[in-house]
């Protein structure tokens, strides 16, 4: 059981004692720093939008949110089950000071998190979050008198005006993608997926389709995290009813991988690699992952006369470094795409729907385009951590080791070998240290994988 605070939010297990797990008085007192924190800023109004995505625990959590940013007098629009995105977009749509995401995003059942905005509807800053964290610690917040209290409503069309968004967006061509005629399998993770997944390949024309574990009630029928091990049911559906390709999202949908016709994984590093291929195609610009990304980005970027760049890992880094090079797509290479021009934050459903414009313009099968892109192989892999474990003293004793090779650290340590790379972080979410190795060849990434995990586990004795 674990309760981890950061600057983007508080993510724990539910159950246990305060303080160690996500407890009902953790979620109280980080909503209530929350709630000063804004009403520290200037925005004109004190509105928040709250969403959450099907886990068990969202309705508990999501009552014990509410209720304190009304106890602190701030206004409440509650979307109830939602989307990451579609909170994201709904912040801005309202002109909210704020929104919470209720959500831990890939992570299993037990788990549930508040994800932060500001009032553009993307994660708040490093700077804000460690000054909420400073409020949550001593705990200093003042609530409203029974005059001042903040009011409640719900609203249930937000995804529809971020579905419509998505229709509109200028690059997809919804044409294409009715004539296409396309046959789909979504495996929807028993999440918000079942809702907003399906909504949006009918306004896009598509209308043969069957949705796995369609039922939103947050009892995961496999791990949540779209990882090719996790994916066998949707791989072996598309496979006997002859799809053409297979959706699968995370449990707040902001997360996208593609299976092929054939049952094998498009690759989820090769997402962001396909919707970026396709929009440089329209766009001539700049192209942002994380360093912990598919260098086949780069390759790409550069085959269209764009310059790519590599940020530091997490989603407000990449929109840092995006704006910072004007780039015309970026994202994170866990399946998350960010189009700028609609909204700075990892969005499944634009995702979807730029792919399905792409695939249907190429007029090739799924497996026919993923062999249009280079071939890498990134092998990820985790080391959980001890108590007490001192990281700057294994990071240390690695990079004395490897001295000589071109060495990153301004996000954990990433270590370039030639044409091949290795990136060691800690984790901003969990309890472990990173480890992805990339190579052209399968074995050599996760031999270089295995190598420094072996080197880490010597430098922590």
């Amino acid at each position: 059981m674990a309760l981890i605070k950061s600057i983007s939010g508080i993510r724990g297990t539910i159950g246990g004692k305060p303080g160690d797990t996500l407890s009902p008085i953790d979620i109280v007192r980080f909503a209530a720093a929350y709630g000063t924190w804004l009403k520290e800023q200037s925005h004109p109004n004190k509105k928040v939008v709250i969403g959450r995505d099907g886990r068990i625990s969202g309705s508990m959590v999501q009552g014990l949110v509410v209720n304190t940013l009304l106890a602190l007098g701030i206004d409440v629009i509650d979307l109830e089950l939602s989307t990451t995105p579609t909170v994201e977009m709904a912040v801005v749509f309202e002109e909210a000071a704020g929104g919470i995401i209720l959500t831990a995003s890939h992570n299993p059942k037990e788990w549930n998190a508040l994800k932060l905005l500001n009032n553009k509807g993307e994660f708040i800053s490093g700077d804000d979050g460690a000054k909420l964290l400073e409020i949550a610690t001593n705990e200093s917040f003042e609530f409203s008198n029974v005059d001042q209290l903040g009011t409640y409503t719900k609203d249930n069309t937000a995804l529809a005006k971020h579905i419509k968004a998505v229709v509109n967006y200028p690059l997809v061509d919804v044409a294409a993608i009715k004539k296409a005629k396309f046959k789909i399998v979504v495996d929807a993770i028993n999440s918000t997926g079942a809702i907003a997944v399906p909504a949006l390949l009918k306004a896009l024309g598509v209308k043969d389709f069957t949705v796995l574990n369609e039922t939103v009630n947050g009892h995961f029928a496999h791990n949540p995290e779209p990882l090719p091990e996790h994916l066998t049911e949707l791989s072996n559906e598309v496979n006997k009813i002859g799809a053409h390709l297979g959706i699968a999202v995370d449990p707040d949908v902001d997360r996208l991988c593609f299976v092929c016709e054939d049952g094998s994984l498009f690759g989820e590093e090769y997402t962001l690699v396909a919707v970026a291929d396709y929009i440089l195609k329209h766009r001539k610009g700049n192209t942002v992952s994380n360093m912990s990304s598919t260098r086949a980005l780069k390759d790409i970027t550069t085959q269209h006369n764009g310059t790519y760049s590599a940020s530091a890992v997490g989603e407000v880094n990449v929109v840092t470094k995006m704006k910072a090079v004007n780039a015309v797509i970026g994202g994170e290479g866990n399946g998350g795409i960010i189009v700028p021009d609609l909204h700075y934050g990892r969005d499944a459903l634009i995702g979807i729907a730029l792919f399905l414009t792409h695939l249907a313009k190429e007029k090739k099968s799924v497996k026919q385009l993923r062999n249009t892109y280079p071939d890498y192989f990134i092998s990820k892999n985790k080391i959980e951590l001890q108590a007490g474990v001192d990281l700057n003293k294994i990071f240390n004793r690695i990079k004395d080791k490897y001295q000589k090779q071109p060495l990153h650290t301004e996000d954990g340590l990433k270590i370039e070998f030639d044409n091949d790379w290795v990136h060691l972080r800690s984790s901003n979410t969990e309890p472990i240290i990173r480890i992805y190795a990339e190579s052209n060849s399968a074995t050599i990434a996760d031999n270089i994988a295995k190598r420094l995990m072996s080197d880490i586990q010597e430098a922590s004795n």
